[in-house]
């Protein structure tokens, strides 16, 4: 008797294993960004992106969704299935000054999203005509 069972739990193990799922990734990986295409942002997507699909060996896909201010592509995110096959590409704009200036987004920065990596500083710089003489803001 105890051959038999232990035969039927044999059988069943083999039955059972292809059973088991892929691992991460097993289809493409889309960027979501919030600004237009040619931004720092689109570019800086690209860049990591680019490394991530050597990394990973599946496509990344850079899905750009400008408009109100960043408010579009971060809805979009936001109301993505959270199942790892979207990533979000926030910034300054979409997780920074808009929750201060605009009172109600579709969105919110905090329950809405789960942070990865910080990827980039992207510095800007502020300059006048020569002969203006401003020397400081």
């Amino acid at each position: 008797m105890r051959t038999v069972i232990a035969g039927l739990a044999a059988f069943a193990a083999l039955c059972v294993a292809p059973a088991f799922g892929q691992g991460y990734p097993n289809k493409p990986i889309r960027i979501l960004i919030a600004q237009a295409p040619g931004s720092a942002t689109d570019v800086i997507s690209r860049v990591v992106g680019n490394r991530l699909s050597e990394a990973l060996g599946q496509p990344i896909v850079i899905e750009a969704r400008p408009g109100a201010g960043g408010a579009v592509g971060t809805e979009a995110a936001a109301r993505s299935a959270a199942d790892g096959y979207t990533l979000f590409m926030g910034n300054n704009s979409t997780h920074g000054s808009n929750p201060a200036v605009y009172p109600k987004l579709p969105y919110d920065v905090v329950k809405d999203f789960t942070p990865i990596s910080f990827v980039a500083s992207v510095p800007y710089v502020l300059v006048v005509e020569p002969s203006l003489p401003a020397s400081s803001v």
